[in-house]
């Protein structure tokens, strides 16, 4: 649709911008996944959690976006920040160890809303319930609560990723709203296939790190829209293949 209304340039726009964002949102997924086999729900609560989790991060995103691009256009030395910052992320997503458990309960997050309102750690269909006469917090809500913490965590390094391929708001809020609508979907195919991406975070660590070193030297080396999505779709899927052969 972009390519015919909008031209060429803006259909690759988008879709550079959904490769990293979708990319990007896997390593968003590895979370969930510990998170919820920490609180045990059922598949049914995890549909629940996860459908408003991605109406809420469709919300701080459009936030997040409107402040950035207005930032960046008043500020432009912020572009070359993002740059230095994701080169920065890249390079730490290499060396950082995997988190093989998880503790939300020991969040500081947590721990504020436990001053707020109890906690129980009964499993109900519901956010909230009446214990005893008094207003509870389920586990339910709380693995909601972590859900959109890490989603605003994760949005520091695809809000700037993005604009490194655009500033425009059009491109950029709708690539992101698309690869978050996947989300839900793509998570049931991640805890199946979880081991054919082991080795994903090489590839979304180069993909930070390029479009970095893009955004730093986008006025001495541009680079085009056609290029950036070959190396994008090049690194993810080099890393993709690289799990499967070491399943």
């Amino acid at each position: 649709i972009l390519f015919f209304t909008k031209g060429p340039t803006k259909a690759l726009e988008f879709s550079a911008g959904y490769l990293v964002e979708l990319s990007l949102s896997i390593d968003n997924l590895f979370v969930f996944l510990l998170l919820f086999k920490y609180f045990k729900l059922h598949p049914k609560h995890q549909h629940h959690i996860l459908m408003c989790g991605v109406i809420g991060a469709l919300i701080m995103r459009l936030i997040f976006i409107i402040v950035g691009i207005a930032f960046v256009e008043r500020f432009h030395w912020l572009f070359y920040i993002f740059g230095l910052f994701l080169v920065y992320t890249g390079l730490h997503l290499v060396t950082r160890k995997q988190v093989s458990t998880i503790d939300p309960s020991d969040t500081w997050l947590v721990r504020m809303i436990r001053c707020i309102i109890p906690i129980t750690n009964e499993i109900h269909d519901s956010f909230f319930i009446r214990k005893s006469g008094v207003l509870t917090a389920t586990p339910l809500f709380i693995a909601l609560i972590s859900i959109e913490a890490t989603d605003i965590v994760f949005a520091a390094d695809s809000i700037p990723a993005i604009f490194g391929i655009t500033m425009d708001p059009f491109i950029v809020y709708t690539s992101n709203a698309f690869a978050i609508l996947g989300l839900r979907s793509f998570y049931f195919v991640l805890e199946r296939y979880m081991q054919f991406f082991s080795h994903l975070h090489y590839g979304i660590s180069s993909v930070l790190v390029f479009i970095g070193l893009k955004m730093l030297l986008t006025e001495y080396v541009p680079i085009p829209n056609y290029m950036s999505l070959l190396v994008i779709t090049t690194l993810i899927s080099i890393s993709i293949i690289y799990s499967g052969k070491k399943v």
